[in-house]
């Protein structure tokens, strides 16, 4: 009976570290895929995401006298610790000029929490004229427990939108960021929770 139980302990501690692998490989392939998309989305506006530009790109916009409402709003996944808030929800600018918003971010839980902000506008049309000079969402934001940061976005809106006829219409954009914790501590909690399973012969 002892000898059935440990090989049967011995069966479920190796099934928990093959699941464990699984869960590693299948996270590490879909973290792979995010920056390749993210990068894809930077460069076409695709799917509402806003543009990437450098300061040399930034300085080469004209300023207008055309006015839009800029409306900010932040999340965190279901489960990430996290408060996550704009300092101000609206605020109003003129086409390119440049302005700042600033999110704060504070950590709830006991322990270091790494985070990632994934990003849209709203509407859709309007991404690719939405453009970032700095923003908190292109770096990983590690935060220890109780711990705030403030994280400005330095931003204009390109004054090619206003000769586009599909944003003819548009007066007001929506700015959205979400958190979630990163796919390696998602690993790392994954795996170390297998490995606990199959320690425990459950």
């Amino acid at each position: 009976m002892a000898a059935e139980q440990a090989t049967l302990q011995q069966r479920n501690r190796r099934v928990g570290i093959i699941m464990a692998g699984v869960v590693l490989a299948m996270i590490g392939l879909g973290y792979a895929s995010v920056p390749l998309y993210r990068m894809f989305c930077q460069v076409t506006g695709f799917g509402g995401t806003t543009m990437r530009v450098s300061e040399a790109q930034a300085a080469t916009i004209v300023s207008t006298n055309k006015d839009m409402q800029i409306r900010f709003d932040a999340n965190v996944e279901r489960g990430m610790p996290w408060e996550f808030k704009p300092l101000q929800a609206v605020d109003t600018v003129s086409v390119g000029v440049r302005d700042m918003a600033i999110f704060t971010a504070r950590n709830l839980s006991d322990k270091p929490i790494t985070g990632t902000a994934s990003f849209n506008v709203t509407p859709e049309q309007a991404g690719k004229y939405f453009s970032k000079i700095q923003c908190f969402c292109f770096t990983e934001q590690t935060l220890k427990p109780g711990e705030e940061v403030r994280m400005p976005v330095i931003y204009y809106v390109d004054p090619k939108i206003l000769d586009d006829p599909d944003n003819k219409d548009v007066d007001e954009i929506t700015l959205s960021y979400t958190f979630h914790v990163t796919a390696e501590e998602k690993a790392a909690d994954a795996g170390a929770k297998a490995l606990d399973r199959a320690g425990t012969g459950g």
